[in-house]
């Protein structure tokens, strides 16, 4: 097993919420919100579709070496289960579904004459011996024999969810009950999406081991394969910049409006500072850092995921810094008005020390804004990856991103014929995530926000 940089910080991050869980676990305080958000529908939906986002991104970040490459090639969990559409690669373009190039070229016929036409697939429809006829027909067949798979697996889950409770007490499985519990309006909702997403994701593996679902780009590489693999990179500069900016802010804004004086006219000064440098300025002169340092230093970065893995790490870290600032504002804001409450006056007045005031009364009551802004600050930094390789100062060109895809498909719509596969695959799953995030931070802000509670 091989641990890249970022997968060491995704697994850290894991711990620290398996560990923040555990500390909140029976606070009076979380449970209400986190009741409001179990019985939203739009909120349990958004959050189920957020989690198989995290599951793909997850397997893509467990690394390791096969023991009979040759090539000393690193790849994950995702890339060994998806090692058909790694090594089912076309000559050029390929449409979705289609069975032929998307360019005509000469052909040799079997007779040894020339022909210009439109040349068979490798991998896409090989199986057919007449595209013509049975291309259709096919696709509908094993399109339904994947959705068969998947409602068959998400019921083998629903059984199971159902059975195990009573199983665990000794008791004869009583089906009746654990059935009122899955109608229960707070569990409904989560099986009716699973028996949409498990059906569809079922659906489209079965058939990309026969067809291209998403068609291929210039070098003949699976579309489907390539969104896919995109989605570890959206998760990562979503998750790891939020780790790196949140320690800055917090304790740059608490400090600054509980302190006030030369300490809140320094940080100011910082921040102010820091946002009057242009960010794509400062991204580019950081990634153009790391590009001279990894060239001087070749030994340390002799594979391309390593490399890549690196540039990815630094541009977090680079968005981290410079976007730390708006939650500082809004902390120390807060903070000022925290301050002059009367329980924090009368803390004061019994002689309770600064730091343990910081800790009991000012940071909790203030962690609703940070929920609230890392929840609504994910879907900006998976938006903004995508910008900022669309300029080139992004993610590496042989990473797998969203924002490569757009790049990429920059040409390609220019061309006649035009190819529109690419950019709708990737416009496709980062909708799908980014609107998943957005509905679900808008349920987080409506349940930890203490004003709206007040009103309830």
């Amino acid at each position: 097993m091989i641990i890249l940089w970022t997968d060491a910080l995704i697994y850290l991050l894991i711990l620290v919420m398996l560990a923040l869980g555990l500390y909140l676990r029976g606070k009076e305080h979380i449970k209400r919100p986190l009741q409001q958000i179990g019985s939203s529908k739009i909120g349990m939906i958004s959050l189920v579709v957020l989690l198989f986002f995290v599951l793909i991104g997850l397997l893509d970040s467990v690394h390791f070496k096969p023991a009979d490459d040759k090539k000393n090639e690193i790849i994950s969990l995702l890339d060994d289960w998806a090692t058909p559409l790694r090594e089912h690669g076309e000559k050029t373009y390929s449409a979705p579904f289609a069975t032929k190039l998307y360019s005509k070229e000469m052909m040799a016929m079997p007779d040894g004459s020339m022909q210009w036409g439109y040349p068979r697939l490798e991998f896409g429809g090989r199986h057919l011996d007449d595209p013509e006829t049975q291309r259709i027909r096919d696709i509908l067949q094993k399109g339904f024999y994947g959705l068969a798979q998947g409602v068959g697996l998400t019921g083998l889950f629903m059984m199971l969810y159902l059975c195990i409770p009573t199983l665990r007490r000794g008791n004869t499985v009583r089906v009746a009950p654990a059935a009122r519990a899955v109608v229960n309006p707070s569990t409904k909702v989560v099986w009716l999406v699973l028996f949409i997403i498990v059906p569809l994701a079922t659906t489209l593996i079965h058939l990309s081991a026969y067809y291209h679902v998403f068609g291929t780009d210039k070098v003949g590489e699976d579309v489907f394969y390539q969104a896919v693999k995109s989605i570890r990179t959206g998760l990562v500069i979503g998750t790891l910049t939020t780790l790196i900016m949140l320690p800055m802010a917090i304790i740059f804004g608490i400090l600054a409006g509980f302190f006030r004086g030369w300490v809140d006219d320094v940080i100011q000064y910082v921040y102010t500072t820091l946002n009057s440098i242009p960010g794509v300025l400062l991204i580019a002169a950081s990634i153009l850092m790391v590009q001279v340092y990894m060239a001087n230093h070749e030994a340390a970065f002799t594979s391309v995921i390593v490399r890549a893995d690196m540039r990815l790490l630094f541009l977090c870290m680079i968005l981290g810094v410079t976007s730390w600032t708006g939650l500082c504002r809004l902390l120390r804001a807060e903070t000022l008005k925290l301050r002059e409450m009367e329980y924090v006056q009368a803390a004061h007045a019994l002689g309770v020390k600064q730091g343990a005031i910081l800790l009991r009364h000012i940071l909790p009551n203030v962690m609703h804004i940070v929920l609230i802004s890392v929840v609504l600050d994910f879907s900006s930094l998976v938006l903004a990856e995508a910008v900022l390789s669309y300029i080139n100062i992004g993610v590496d060109p042989t990473s797998y991103s969203w924002g490569n895809m757009i790049n990429g498909a920059r040409l390609e719509m220019a061309r006649e014929p035009i190819v529109w596969w690419s950019l709708t695959a990737a416009f496709v799953f980062m909708f799908a995530l980014v609107l998943a995030a957005n509905l679900f931070a808008d349920v987080v802000q409506d349940a930890f926000d203490p004003r709206r509670s007040g009103n309830e």
